[in-house]
């Protein structure tokens, strides 16, 4: 059986104001924090958006005759073979490299506790605020920069967590620097690493612990 972790959040409202505070069991997330899985699971999705495009071309792909630039002996130069030597200006590469798909996938039981703990963490260190209510009548950037600056984290990097996609926020927010909109269901440990600040509404996190709950449940 879990320890109970209270773990408490200041309230705001979009105007900035404080209503209240946000308390829950952190063991209702993750029964502590992973360091190296925190780490590991962080390289896997840098590692994953590697493009792996790079390309050189080898003696056999560069432009070129392959007849012998002049006989064996001789003539009093050194041996040579084809233009498209790798020793020869304008030749091929001798270890060319190729095009290499660098993703790989760490069990999904492990990346999702990680992201459970990334949002722990988060709450733990004091860097998370519960949003009262989150709505947006109009596409206008100027809502949600005017909330982070009542927020007072305008100037920090951000994550912001709601309980369903939404193209309206997700349009007044693109134009943000360091403003990054996640749908709870999206959320993961590398978004919850990268940015500073964590905004989250009242409504995500509860569909986050109450996931977890299922989870547990049906295990």
């Amino acid at each position: 059986m879990a320890e109970m972790t209270k773990i408490s959040a200041p309230v705001h409202g979009m105007d900035g104001k404080s209503v209240g505070s946000y308390e829950f069991d952190g063991a209702e997330l993750a029964k502590g924090i992973n360091k190296q899985l925190l780490h590991d699971v962080v390289v896997m999705y840098e590692t994953n958006q590697r493009q792996g495009s790079v390309k050189t071309k080898t003696r056999g792909e560069v432009s070129g005759s392959t007849k012998k630039l002049f006989r064996q002996k001789g003539t009093g130069n050194a041996r040579v073979g084809t233009k498209r030597s790798p020793i020869r200006r304008g030749g091929g590469h001798t270890f060319a490299k190729q095009p290499k798909d660098w993703s790989y996938r760490l069990p999904r039981k492990a990346v999702r506790l990680a992201t459970r703990m990334a949002l722990l963490s988060k709450f733990q260190d004091k860097e998370a605020l519960v949003l009262d209510s989150f709505s947006i009548q109009d596409i206008k950037t100027k809502t949600i920069a005017s909330m982070l600056k009542a927020l007072g984290v305008a100037a920090e990097s951000c994550l912001l967590v709601i309980p369903d996609y939404d193209l309206s926020i997700w349009k007044s927010g693109r134009n943000i620097e360091n403003l990054w909109i996640a749908p709870v269901k999206e959320l993961n440990a590398y978004q919850l690493l990268h940015q500073k600040r964590l905004l989250i509404t009242r409504e995500a996190i509860e569909q986050a612990r109450q996931s977890q709950k299922e989870a547990v449940t049906a295990s």
